[in-house]
């Protein structure tokens, strides 16, 4: 084998998902099309999930500094604003990063439940959300170098050969010259929506068709104080102004484009900006654009033989709620470990069956809840009167909190086996006594056994385990009602005890280590 896994496709799902697997010890290479990073506008901001997963590789100080220099976008869209608007130079007052809308209708913070559950013990990367894919992009491609991931740019996969050993994949290069072959144990498709990976490996894809035309872009205008800041449902459609200068977003209800591989234009952009807002703008240049649907599709199975597929591979849906970024970076931290563990030997190839077990219930939310919005958005008098009934709802400490749990993605877990709350629930960041938070422990990627009180017993289970699990002991005074956790490395918790119990379940733990971890080693 050349490599132990071909990852098809350089975004973030893709280079999450090698990331992944190179911190599991698996040789991996990752083919893209392009040359360059794509730059066209995509998604805004990040969820706490996906938040909280790059915390536990020890990048949130550049989540940070991204979030920093998001900040300065806004600072500088208000500024234009004023100068261009003074009667409309309102403060753009950004909610918490945990917020967000709804179909257009915009969740007040302050209305959220400040001692919602949901909320504890996330942590700082609570507070750090608004970071646009291309940053998320750069991050990650930063530590694939730092971590040996080959990345091989203006390589196209132009198909494969699956076989009882093995797949090879075929090559070219974008400007339509040979490149060769590539033989890996596994196929990964991250290559996107309109994914040649799934296509070929005949995965079903069912769902639902498109509805609608969308435009985002980052422009140049003049005409610009018409327009209101945020989102705005009109007589004919919807459109967004902000929160950075020249970001405009459209959409219209009269069926998908008819063409979505063409450029485009700034006419184009201009008649849909005029046509939904009314406003007499001009747009001058376009910097980055593109359009989208609402087509929802989402495959019936993550993996066929050996080829599985993460990101928009596997499911495809509008963009409202900034879900799709996240989706695929939780399907990446999913799948890494997994197929790492397979190709190293330390598990059967059937651990990679949840894998579809449990991200596609997630996606199929996903697909849920952007095709609500879509209906709620729609210009006519029945969506008018629904929209009346969700907007009263959404200016309710209640409903706020619902929707912002939805939105935030903290109410994510995974049905695995055992009776304490926390079982199949992301890992709270506890702060322990010595100063290290919960995230600090994970950043090698390896999964966690986390001793509270000192009990010789759960340490002793975790002999044979030591090449892939990490034994802890600590203590934590803040959470004196947990006594010990075992972390999958993707940080969701496979196991977890209580102080208060009357039969400490230390008996459950082995039977977790080897669901998750394998044979221990004699």
């Amino acid at each position: 084998m050349d490599y132990d896994v071909t990852v098809a496709g350089a975004g973030p799902a893709g280079l999450m998902t090698a990331c992944e697997l190179a911190l599991g010890g698996a040789r991996v290479v990752v083919v893209e099309r392009l040359t360059e990073p794509d730059p066209t506008i995509k998604a805004g901001s990040i969820n706490i999930p996906t938040a909280q997963a790059l915390d536990r590789r020890g990048l949130l100080p550049r989540l940070a500094e991204a979030q920093r220099r998001t900040f300065e976008g806004f600072d500088a869209f208000v500024r234009d604003r004023r100068e261009a608007a003074p009667d409309k130079g309102e403060p753009v007052r950004m909610a918490p990063r945990f917020a967000g809308h709804f179909a257009g209708l915009m969740l007040r913070a302050d209305l959220v439940d400040p001692d919602d559950p949901a909320f504890a013990d996330v942590g700082p990367a609570g507070e750090v959300g608004l970071v646009p894919q291309q940053e998320i992009e750069r991050i990650l491609a930063a530590r694939a170098a730092g971590l040996g991931v080959t990345v091989r740019r203006g390589v196209e996969l132009t198909g494969f050969d699956e076989d009882a050993d093995g797949v090879t994949v075929h090559l070219a290069a974008s400007d339509g010259g040979p490149a060769g072959a590539i033989r890996s144990g596994w196929l990964v498709g991250c290559d996107g929506g309109r994914s040649l990976v799934r296509k070929l490996a005949g995965f079903d894809f069912p769902g639902t068709d498109p509805l609608i035309t969308g435009h985002q872009a980052l422009v140049d205008l003049t005409g610009a104080e018409a327009l209101n800041t945020g989102w705005n449902r009109t007589d004919t459609g919807v459109y967004a102004y902000g929160p950075l200068p020249g970001r405009i977003l459209t959409v219209e209800f009269d069926g998908p484009p008819a063409d979505r591989n063409t450029p485009v234009t700034a006419a184009e952009l201009e008649t849909s900006l005029r046509r939904v807002s009314g406003a007499d703008v001009t747009v001058t240049a376009v910097h980055t654009a593109t359009r989208f649907t609402d087509n929802a599709r989402q495959v019936t199975s993550y993996r066929r033989g050996r080829v599985l597929l993460a990101g928009d591979a596997a499911h495809v849906h509008s963009p409202f709620g900034g879900q799709g970024l996240n989706l695929g970076i939780g399907d990446a931290l999913n799948l890494g470990w997994k197929l790492a563990a397979v190709v190293r030997g330390r598990a059967e190839p059937s651990l990679l069956d949840t894998y579809t077990a449990e991200r596609h219930p997630i996606g199929a939310w996903v697909l849920e809840w952007t095709r609500a919005q879509i209906l709620l958005m729609r210009p006519e008098p029945r969506a008018d009167a629904l929209r009346r009934v969700v907007g009263d709802l959404v200016a309710t400490t209640t409903g706020a909190s619902y929707f912002t749990r939805r939105i935030s993605g903290v109410w994510q877990r995974y049905d695995l086996p055992g009776d304490h709350p926390l079982t199949g629930a992301s890992a709270p960041d506890l702060e322990l006594a010595d100063g290290r938070r919960l995230a600090d422990l994970l950043h090698g990627g390896r999964g966690l056994l986390l001793d509270l009180t000192g009990d010789p017993a759960v340490k002793a289970l975790a002999d044979g385990y030591g090449d892939r699990v990490d034994a802890v002991t600590a203590s934590c005074p803040a959470r004196p009602d947990l006594a010990a956790l075992l972390i999958r490395p993707d940080g969701f918790v496979a196991w977890a005890a209580a102080t208060d119990a009357t039969e400490r379940p230390v008996h459950q733990l082995p039977e977790a280590l080897s669901r998750w971890f394998g044979t221990p080693a004699t």
